[in-house]
């Protein structure tokens, strides 16, 4: 009686359930099917139901069908009760020609109510030119009666060819400098039985590319009609390249190593052993061709401000307020959104009004790396500091890019701020009518309090003086003279020293030309801490700041107008020779985009030492 009465409230408490959740109608079918093969068609539902109304099938043969089935389970998990029921209804189609189909959407009532189930888009693929069949047949009634060894043999030559291939699949072969591309590797294979793919996979090196891998989740195969003939395909690895110079581009080919399960028959001794046979695994190293990428250089005509991006952008600026007090912050931020060589894009500069500190901007990276490249946002924050009240104006900022769509150039801008500073509670800063009404900043008067050092009455000695010896008295004299001429000659010294000083920090170019070198070393040596680290990362950043850092201070470039053009076009000037110049570049690209492509230590080694070593030659050019 107690397991009667058991099972009689497990199934009213499945029932209450049952109607207690959702209703889910699903149809499910394969998302390529080949003509002429049956396939089918599924129709599923989490509760009771009845009058299925299918659609109709004018693309298909229907074989059979409706064949109806259920199934029900429940669970207790730490004393609670899980159940579950599903009824299902199964067609069989076949296809009738080749091309693209939707099957119209099925109904079905549940508690007397009506629920439809979501449509299904079906490829149909055509047939084999010649039928794989045929050949697979005869190759098996051939193998029965030989050797284990000669059947493998045989098998391993039905995989290789037109059975068993890597293609290499660039989505375009003309592009231009900094344009992705996307390069697929795909495994094709028929009438083989691929058990795994091994570790033992040798890519190219993409050299002269940026390259940027995009997530591999778990293979997959689909069905794909390629060369008249149907095959199971499953993409093996994806990556984004940004070509980095012009011209004819290499891909060198790539290897792959599959294991193939192939069945061998030896003579018959049973019944048991006709029906089973025997599988041997087979290991077969598959080649995929390379591919030429053909890179046109961009157009001239670069904006002043053009500093390599190439994709589709747009730029929003903002700023957090426009009159504020001295010693307050103010920020600007500039958010540049699209799709292009987003890892590449260079902050550009603000020329802050003299009279504010400056910080270095915060960068915050938000992308995301799809089939057509990387797109996101590059928001940029800028904070300054006014130290003098006034009115200021913070000139527009621009951003130039080649738009990939256009084949054009094409430059975004923000506005021009104004900028109103009152003097803070704090700020003992006087403010004179020029900078007021101009905005010039005059220099900062600091006051010191006043301390009494001593008394200022001295009493008078009533004691007699001694004789002395005038001629020793007059000795003393000279020497006293000495303490005041001497002290005269320093101080002429060190105000001629000063102003010297001083005209020199006036003149800011001198004054970066001759800490070029200084900063450089510095960088280098850091660079060098981070390569015995083998921190990659830091040991880039480290190269790329010395060398364009280097650049802009020896040739007192701007940073909003340092690009690869103008420090040519500067050294040219200068009569550098183009074999120098040549070496710059180089060591200017290799440092741009080496922490996004692949390298090896020896590779870290040589861009360490060539950029020395060009810091070094440009110093003896005394440019």
């Amino acid at each position: 009686m107690r397991q009667k009465l058991f099972i009689l409230l497990s199934v009213l408490g499945m029932a209450l359930t049952g109607f207690a959740e959702d209703v889910v109608f699903k149809a499910q079918a394969p998302a390529q099917v080949i003509v002429g093969r049956p396939f089918q068609l599924t129709y599923s539902v989490n509760q009771r139901s009845r009058d299925l109304r299918a659609p109709e099938f004018t693309d298909f043969d229907l074989l059979a069908g409706p064949y109806t089935s259920t199934s029900s389970s429940t669970s207790f998990v730490n004393g609670h009760r899980t159940s579950s029921f599903t009824q299902t209804y199964t067609y069989t189609l076949m296809a009738q020609k080749a091309g693209t189909f939707t099957i119209a959407p099925a109904t079905v009532k549940v508690d007397g109510e009506n629920v439809q189930s979501n449509g299904v888009r079906i490829t149909v693929l055509p047939e084999d030119e010649q039928p794989a069949g045929q050949s697979n047949s005869g190759a098996v009634q051939q193998s029965a009666g030989r050797s284990n060894s000669e059947a493998v043999q045989q098998s391993e030559g039905r995989s290789s060819g037109d059975n068993l291939f890597v293609r290499t699949i660039a989505s375009k072969t003309r592009v231009h400098e900094q344009e992705a591309l996307l390069v697929t590797y795909k495994l094709y294979f028929a009438n083989v039985d691929v058990a795994q793919l091994t570790n033992n996979t040798k890519l190219p090196e993409f050299t002269g590319f940026l390259k940027q891998d995009l997530e591999q989740g778990e293979i997959q195969t689909e069905l794909e009609h390629y060369n008249g003939r149907n095959y199971q395909t499953a993409v093996l690895y994806r990556t984004i390249l940004y070509p980095q110079h012009s011209g004819d581009i290499k891909i060198d080919p790539a290897h792959f190593e599959a294991v193939l399960r192939v069945q061998t028959r030896s003579q018959a001794r049973s019944i048991f052993d006709d029906f089973f046979g025997s599988y041997t695994n087979v290991t077969k190293m598959i080649t995929a061709p390379g591919v030429t990428i053909h890179v046109a250089a961009l157009p001239s005509g670069k904006p002043a401000g053009f500093s390599g991006g190439v994709g589709k952008f747009s730029l929003t600026p903002s700023i957090s307020q426009t009159e504020l007090q001295t010693n307050d912050a103010v920020t600007i931020k500039l958010d540049i959104t699209g799709a292009g060589n987003m890892k590449l894009l260079k902050t550009p500069a603000i020329d802050w009004p003299e009279g504010f500190e400056p910080y270095d901007p915060k960068v915050t990276n938000n992308f995301k790396t799809t089939t057509s490249g990387v797109s996101g946002t590059k928001s940029i924050e800028y904070l300054a500091i006014p130290r003098s009240a006034g009115d200021y104006t913070i000139p527009s900022v621009k951003f130039s890019y080649f738009d990939i769509e256009d084949k054009t150039y094409k430059t975004l801008s923000t506005p021009e701020y104004t900028i109103h500073v009152k003097r803070g509670a704090h700020d003992q800063s006087p403010i004179t009518n020029d900078q007021s009404q101009m905005g010039n900043v005059t220099s900062y008067t600091h006051k010191e309090d006043i301390k009494q050092l001593g008394s200022d009455i001295r009493y008078i000695d009533t004691k007699p003086l001694k004789a002395t010896n005038h001629k020793s008295q007059i000795t003393n004299y000279r020497h006293i003279w000495l303490f005041y001429v001497i002290p005269l000659i320093l101080a002429v010294v060190i105000l001629v020293v000063m102003r010297k000083q001083i005209k020199e920090n006036a003149d800011i170019n001198r004054v970066r030309y001759k800490r070029a070198n200084k900063v450089a070393q510095k960088r280098l040596k850091a660079a060098a801490s981070a390569l015995k680290a083998n921190d990659k990362d830091r040991f880039y950043a480290e190269i790329e700041s010395a060398a364009w850092s280097y650049l802009s201070d020896r040739l007192s470039i701007p940073t909003a107008e340092l690009n690869k053009d103008n420090i040519a076009s500067i050294l040219r000037h200068k009569g550098v020779s183009d074999s120098l110049i040549k070496e710059v570049m180089d060591v200017l690209s290799t440092a741009e985009f080496a922490r996004y492509a692949p390298a090896t230590d020896h590779a870290m080694d040589d861009l360490y030492a060539n950029t020395t070593n060009l810091i070094n030659h440009l110093e003896d050019q005394k440019i």
